[in-house]
């Protein structure tokens, strides 16, 4: 081999190695681009079959009971054992990705010709009223008083029959055992009543009028164990505040807040009081240990020595001091991260926020008459 030649050769071995590093990143960018290609059409079959009629030709009524509190997955495992769709955990997500979380309660007839958009039209639109025989609402953020009002009203069942079950010891300890949610910090002296904060906001409907109360606390027990799984799974939030603690904040930002933003917002100030070792200071709390509704919050009211009371208290209350609804529980799980220490709420419904006592005692003296004059718009009214 000449000398030129010698030269030569490791120009050619460099340029034979660039070759095949060419070939092999051309070969696995290839098998990169075939196994997307797999994945997207696999996906797209997956999404078709899963939109669509299980069985085109079996039109056999199935009939369906969606039970009062369901939430999207406990409806998508119901319509999958009943064989009218093929996964319910896509139908789940397909539900929320349609905005179509609305539904409604009841006993429905569907069949396997159904697709999945039919399926959630007929859920959203409802079943036949007429079936049912006991049919009631609870709003968010009512009292347990309140709730046992309610339902002595649309049931024939009377209002010291309720209150002595939720009231009962004997009752809740049960439950503790039945409930993975639910724990001994219920039972604990300073709770006015077990369940307070435990029994979901929402529609309950009953076929048999004569329903008892065991079943109806138990949709609604059953409710807020569905909620709470559900929002701790979407969330994926690892907190370390128990269910109990969670219920007693999201209880407390039920009663402040009136929107989704604000429960976030207020939530976030709560976390960042519990944080700097702050009494939480909020006046729902205070009511609650008067046992009356308060329009305003005075000086003599605060002063009350109460374990609710968290201007003399320091920390979380015993409990919850109401029935939090599903956004409130979120709220908790995913609060609006701010520097933000106080809040002050206008007659309007606007929250105003600041980070400093201050700032806090400013607004506080700006708005504070509108209160006042509602007080005695309304007292007037009366």
């Amino acid at each position: 081999m000449s000398e030129k030649q010698e030269m030569n050769q490791p120009k050619k071995n460099q340029a034979r190695d660039a070759r095949k590093v060419r070939r092999i990143v051309l070969w696995i960018v290839l098998a990169f681009i075939v196994l997307v290609l797999i994945g997207l059409l696999t996906g797209y079959f997956y999404v078709r079959a899963a939109m669509a009629p299980m069985d085109e030709t079996d039109d056999t009524p199935v009939e369906v009971e969606i039970p009062s509190g369901a939430t999207v997955g406990g409806i998508g495992e119901i319509l999958e054992e009943e064989h009218l769709i093929v996964n319910g955990t896509f139908f789940r997500y397909y539900a929320r990705f349609q905005n179509a979380t609305q539904f409604q309660a009841g006993i429905y007839e569907l069949d396997q010709t159904m697709n999945l958009d039919e399926i959630l039209e007929t859920l959203q639109e409802g079943p036949d009223r007429e079936a049912y025989s006991v049919s009631f609402t609870i709003p968010e953020g009512l009292w347990i008083e309140d709730i046992a009002e309610t339902i002595a009203q649309e049931t024939d069942h009377d209002e010291d029959d309720v209150m002595n079950l939720l009231e009962s010891e004997d009752y809740a300890e049960d439950l503790v055992d039945e409930y993975d949610f639910l724990t001994e910090d219920i039972l604990h002296d300073d709770i006015r009543y077990p369940l307070e904060g435990y029994l979901f906001p929402a529609m309950y409907e009953f076929v048999e009028e004569d329903t008892s109360l065991e079943v109806i606390v138990d949709s609604m027990l059953q409710r807020t164990s569905e909620v709470y799984d559900q929002v701790v799974e979407e969330t994926g939030s690892e907190n370390d505040l128990d269910p109990h603690d969670v219920l007693t904040l999201a209880s407390i930002v039920e009663r402040e807040a009136q929107t989704a933003e604000d429960r976030r917002l207020i939530a976030g100030v709560l976390f960042n009081r519990l944080e700097d070792d702050m009494q939480l200071e909020v006046d729902p709390t205070v009511a609650y240990a008067q046992g009356e509704h308060l329009y305003m919050t005075s000086l003599e009211d605060i002063d009350i020595d109460h374990p609710f009371n968290t201007y003399q208290n320091s920390g979380l209350p015993p409990g919850p001091i109401a029935s939090p609804g599903e956004d409130a529980i979120r709220a908790i799980f995913e609060p609006e991260e701010t520097e933000y220490l106080f809040f002050y709420a206008r007659v309007t419904g606007e929250v105003i926020y600041s980070e400093t006592f201050e700032e806090h005692e400013e607004i506080h003296e700006t708005y504070r008459d509108e209160w006042i004059e509602a007080e005695e718009e309304e007292e007037s009214e009366e």
